[in-house]
């Protein structure tokens, strides 16, 4: 099988309840999760390294210039990106890792690991997502209507993606998931070298 660990890249509209789905992969099925650098201030409860790494715009930039982001993007006023080192070496030693981005820097990750698996989660309507927006309680009506816009922009990019899952129910959305990337790992492309080597072992008896 194939010894290299597999990029995941999970994506979804801001409120199809990602950030979640993607916690309890980690939880549930012991995925490493690539933990993004951003801009944006830290929410209620949320810690630097644990759920991001604050970082300024200065700070943020200089990273940019070293080449020490897979990728990056502006999303809603503030940047996001995704540390290259972290990421390579756990590939490296077989172990399976997860990116939680946007769409944009889902595309650029896409150039660069044409192998990348990526998978777009999503609320059921419309409607559901701006509830859950809603719902948080963090966010103003004018930030709420920025991220419905963004979704729109976003929605013009889902074709790129492998698979959509719908995230109605989120144990279900966590098992469909887990289900896609273990399918994945089957696939015949992603196991020529293994059948090389069995094909070689058995002519050899």
């Amino acid at each position: 099988m194939n010894k290299d660990g597999f990029l995941i890249v999970i994506s979804g509209f801001s409120g199809a309840g990602k950030g979640t789905v993607v916690k309890k992969l980690v939880e549930e099925y012991g995925y490493s999760l690539s933990i993004s650098a951003t801009t944006r201030a830290p929410r209620e409860g949320e810690e630097n390294g644990r759920e991001y790494y604050f970082k300024t715009v200065a700070e943020f930039q200089n990273l940019i210039d070293y080449n020490g982001f897979i990728e990056w993007a502006q999303y809603v006023d503030n940047y996001y990106g995704t540390p290259r080192k972290f990421v390579e070496q756990e590939m490296k030693e077989g172990r399976d890792v997860i990116l939680e981005i946007e769409v944009q820097g889902a595309m650029n990750v896409k150039k660069q690991y044409p192998n990348a698996l990526l998978i777009f989660v999503t609320a059921p309507d419309a409607n559901s997502l701006k509830e859950r927006l809603a719902g948080r309680g963090t966010e103003s009506e004018e930030i709420i209507n920025k991220r419905m816009k963004r979704a729109a922009q976003e929605s013009e990019d889902i074709d790129a993606y492998d698979y959509i899952v719908i995230n109605d129910d989120v144990e279900e959305c966590v098992k469909t998931i887990h289900s896609i990337i273990v399918s994945n790992k089957c696939l015949r492309g992603n196991n020529l070298e293994f059948i090389d080597t069995i094909k070689g072992e058995l002519k050899a008896l």
